[in-house]
């Protein structure tokens, strides 16, 4: 377990099971973690529920009927820049993970568990970051997994910080990125488990792995800018949620 400390080797994680809903999740939350302990040596896997073929922003470039195939190529080409060779999908349909049995998605990644037995699960926290209902499944079905488990690994829960909240939360308005009033959710950085502060190296792999998926950066990019959107994700922080 870690204290309260802003990260600087990520390899204190361990072996990492990134548990994410759909493609990008992984880059946008964990992107500079995951990057840094591979360069590190540790062992990295991702998991992603869905394909995302129900996140189009623009029909007519990527229309639904082909989306999951984009995002399928798109993240292959991210997880090769942060340098993650080991990823599953788990078949779910986007839109669709709330309506999985509970029992369905905790065999699901309780096996995952049992193959892969990480030291660290990085995830969504209860509230989903965004208030999406597949990633609030996909938090209920690794923590619920975790519970069963042993031994147990740390479930680490992405969140923001206050000043981050203060600089993104204006600049958002009629993006339609968080969904929920109690999204996205901000912790003091007293009670934060760690924060990774990513390095400018690290940084710009994350950067590179948010381009590779443009179907769903690009339209934040033309909105907030790219400098802006990059300052952004220049840090990881998690809380460790008792299991």
């Amino acid at each position: 377990m870690l204290g309260n400390v802003t990260i600087g080797e990520p390899a204190v994680l361990g072996t990492i099971l990134g548990v994410w809903a759909h493609p990008d999740d992984e880059t946008y939350l964990s992107g500079g973690l995951m990057a840094a302990a591979i360069r590190a040596g540790n062992r990295v896997v991702c998991v992603t529920a869905t394909r995302g073929e129900g996140g189009s922003m623009d029909e007519q470039r990527w229309p639904s009927e082909t989306l999951a195939e984009v995002r399928e190529e798109e993240l292959i080409d991210a997880l090769g820049v942060l340098g993650v060779s080991e990823h599953r999908w788990l078949g779910f349909a986007d839109g669709g993970c709330d309506q999985v049995p509970l029992e369905e998605g905790v065999a699901v990644v309780g096996a995952l568990l049992e193959e892969f037995r990480p030291d660290s699960v990085l995830t969504f926290g209860p509230e989903g970051m965004t208030g999406h209902p597949d990633h609030k499944a996909v938090h209920a079905w690794a923590k619920t997994a975790l519970q069963r488990t042993s031994p147990k690994a740390d479930l680490y829960c992405a969140t923001n910080t206050p000043d981050w909240a203060a600089e993104v939360l204006p600049l958002s308005v009629g993006l339609d990125i968080f969904f929920e009033p109690d999204t996205p959710p901000v912790t003091p950085r007293s009670e934060l488990s760690f924060e990774y502060v990513i390095p400018s190296d690290i940084l710009e792999l994350k950067w590179q792995a948010l381009l590779a998926q443009r179907s769903q950066t690009e339209r934040l990019i033309e909105a907030l800018g790219a400098d802006v959107l990059k300052s952004f994700n220049a840090t990881e922080p998690f809380v460790r949620l008792e299991i």
